[in-house]
């Protein structure tokens, strides 16, 4: 019993210290702002006098990642981040679609048509509005584009603004959500300086180049957009890349027909020994 209160004594004056240091930032025994923290072991400590304040410290990080086995239970303590390019950015809530309570056990048949129930409103809820379906087929589109043009997630984040704020200034009325989508790209591409020009965005969309221009000014003008210059550096080594990877392509198609036309010739040879062997 006495070691359990000395125990608890202990705990109560380490928890203190924890807020002395969280708020002074200074060791409780030197007094000097010398204070180093460890990675490696979470160990909190006094560069001076080496006093330990705390021996485990907690990760305040994003835990995103989840090392699941085959089996038993997901470890996973926190949900994927918010992102510009989700309609709900990410924060909306997902009913499970096992039919199971907490401790595993299966649902009774009432309870299994109630929580059917709340998945439909709540798959409902999330776009009740013609805004929400507005921006989930055009950041759907905006997802399909994403592996056409190869671009990386920075961009597609900042179409995304793009493409908001736009939504919210009602430039997106009366006119072409795949135009609108594709010019909120090609700007987020100009903004990033990332090498891509409007026929490459048109190709991807499948949409008129001269109806994403059109977007494009008008998102220029109203947004206030401040583009930098176009290196032409960066453009011509992309051109020099593609040429490299099409002479690449025709050297192999090439090197394809010789071998395809030697099989072929190796085919008939041995079609004309079997005739003569039957003979």
């Amino acid at each position: 019993m006495p070691g359990k209160i000395t125990f608890r004594v202990n705990q109560h004056k380490r928890r203190n210290l924890d807020l002395m240091s969280n708020q002074n930032s200074s060791c409780p025994r030197c007094g000097k702002n010398s204070l180093l923290t460890d990675d490696v072991t979470g160990e909190q400590f006094c560069s001076k006098c080496g006093f330990v304040i705390t021996e485990k410290s907690q990760e305040s990080g994003p835990e995103w990642r989840s090392f699941q086995k085959d089996s038993g239970s997901n470890p996973a303590r926190a949900g994927a981040p918010s992102s510009l390019t989700i309609h709900d950015m990410g924060l909306s809530t997902v009913i499970n679609p096992l039919n199971k309570d907490a401790s595993g056990k299966p649902l009774s048949t009432s309870m299994k048509s109630t929580i059917e129930r709340l998945r439909t409103w709540d798959s409902r809820s999330q776009a009740h509005e013609p805004v929400d379906r507005n921006l989930r087929q055009a950041l759907g589109e905006l997802n399909k584009l994403k592996d056409k043009v190869s671009v990386s997630a920075n961009v597609l984040e900042k179409a995304a603004y793009i493409y908001r704020k736009s939504l919210e200034k009602k430039l997106v009325r009366g006119r072409s959500i795949s135009a609108m989508i594709a010019a909120s790209l090609y700007a987020a591409c100009r903004d990033t300086e990332t090498p891509r020009t409007l026929k490459d965005i048109a190709d991807a969309a499948n949409v008129k180049r001269k109806d994403i221009a059109r977007c494009y000014r008008l998102l220029h003008h109203e947004l206030e957009l401040k583009m930098p210059v176009v290196d032409s550096v960066q453009c011509i080594a992309r051109k020099r890349l593609q040429k490299k990877l099409n002479d690449m392509r025709l050297k192999f198609s090439k090197k394809h027909k010789t071998v395809k036309n030697q099989l072929e010739k190796i085919l008939w040879d041995l079609q004309h020994l079997h005739c003569i062997y039957l003979v």
